[in-house]
């Protein structure tokens, strides 16, 4: 289900509180927005720079109700409620302020009043942070990233200008493969800094853009190198076994799901994994995962 549908769900249902989880708060209020539109419920928008604004109104300008202070925005939302009709106030990065006794407790009694007053609260954050005070009065919906139609539309209006850089067949798909995973606006700059590089909408561009993301996590590293099997000596059957398990990842002539190295920490594996991820087969992808144990001789050999 896409946002907008869980969303009309929730509030049809009268849950006052709705964290969504989302990487693009931009985006997400836009959804919101539109959704509000075609629904015909009051919309506003909040953040602790702009203050509360509203972005279905004529000229959508931002107030002085709640600039810098959440409390004062939140005594607000009563004033937005209608009869008969549902208004929905959108907060932009909220968690921060949950930290907050008074906070705490005056989202508290909004939340309980807004069932009966059908005033809802939409928080926008990149990750669900909740206090233990407030737990049961959110439910929780996640604002998915792009798809490959979504991507696709954004290579179509990056070339809109220029259709020749527009990819087409197995390079389109090369592309969308390499785009995933990634939000709007990484997209975005990705397929422009390809065309600024090589005057088309390649991969590699793609790839190198993934690459510094993951270093920004300081968790993992990508490698995208060339070498394959070829190139390591000898474990022939494990090397057999490898490529047997990629070439039938969806049928069951392969029933094992993996397979334990047994040495010195360092030797083997780190080198095994690379040239599994390098290899090169057709109409195949790959994700390897590594648990490296550690146990004594005495283990090894079954004595205690």
């Amino acid at each position: 289900m896409t946002l907008t549908e869980q969303l009309t769900d929730f509030v049809n249902a009268a849950f006052a509180g709705i964290w969504v989880q989302s990487l693009e708060p931009d985006e997400a209020e836009r959804e919101v927005t539109q959704l509000a539109r075609d629904k015909g419920w009051k919309i506003a928008a909040w953040d602790v720079s702009g203050g509360m604004r509203f972005p279905n109104a004529p000229h959508a300008v931002a107030t002085n109700v709640g600039s810098g202070d959440p409390l004062a925005m939140l005594r607000a939302v009563p004033t937005l409620a209608e009869k008969d009709g549902t208004a929905v106030l959108v907060l932009h990065n909220f968690h921060r302020f949950l930290n907050n006794p008074e906070v705490i407790q005056t989202t508290f009694a909004q939340l309980v009043a807004g069932k009966s007053q059908r005033t809802f609260l939409v928080v926008l954050a990149p990750v669900v942070q909740i206090p233990i005070e407030l737990e049961k009065l959110f439910v929780i919906l996640e604002h998915p990233l792009p798809d490959r139609e979504q991507l696709n539309r954004i290579i179509q209006e990056l070339t809109s200008d220029s259709p020749s850089d527009l990819p087409k067949g197995t390079e389109l798909s090369k592309v969308l493969n390499a785009s995933a995973g990634l939000t709007r606006y990484e997209a975005e700059g990705a397929f422009a800094l390809s065309l600024a590089r090589h005057g088309s909408i390649q991969p590699q561009a793609i790839w190198d853009l993934k690459t510094q993301t993951l270093k920004k996590s300081g968790l993992l590293t990508l490698h995208r190198g060339s070498e394959g099997f070829d190139k390591l000596g000898g474990l022939q059957a494990l090397k057999v076994f490898c490529m047997r398990a990629l070439m039938h990842r969806t049928c069951r002539i392969v029933k094992q799901k993996g397979v334990m190295l047994l040495g010195v920490p360092g030797s083997l594996m780190p080198w095994l994994l690379v040239y599994c991820s390098s290899t090169k087969l057709k109409k195949h992808s790959l994700a390897w995962a590594a648990v490296a144990i550690r146990a004594s001789p005495a283990a090894c050999s079954g004595r205690s």
